[in-house]
């Protein structure tokens, strides 16, 4: 098969035109501390082709609060196999976002809560 036209070699340039290593930095204001782990994420979901399960689990972490984009991909992804390794799940409605308004709607308010506590970024932390 000619160089490029393979599944890697899309996944490849798929990187290099999102940004390659620029779109994988972490951001200064949320910066790991030191002694802080940090587990490369793979694949869509958090969980496959990492150590996060082991990770969380090592340090007594059975409950998640999740965040992100795209509510239809990563967000969607991640709550299945959490749920799927039994952990507990909070998905912040407005912390995530996706490409098809409608879609986001659907999964926060008919999917998402078969698997997880959905509540807002607001009511979340008002209880913390």
């Amino acid at each position: 098969m000619p160089s490029g036209t393979g599944r890697r070699g899309r996944a490849g340039a798929a990187s290099q035109a999102a940004g390659g290593e620029e779109a994988t930095r972490i951001h200064p204001d949320v910066a790991p501390e030191p002694d802080d782990v940090i587990v490369t994420k793979r694949r869509v979901s958090a969980f496959a082709g990492s150590d996060l399960d082991m990770v969380l689990r090592a340090q007594g972490i059975y409950h998640l609060v999740l965040t992100g984009i795209a509510t239809s991909g990563v967000v969607l992804s991640t709550v299945r196999q959490a749920a799927d390794l039994h952990f507990g799940l909070t998905v912040l409605s407005d912390g995530c976002l996706d490409a098809d308004p409608e879609v986001h709607r659907v999964l926060v308010e008919k999917v998402f809560p078969g698997q997880a506590e959905v509540t807002t970024v607001a009511d979340w932390a008002a209880v913390r």
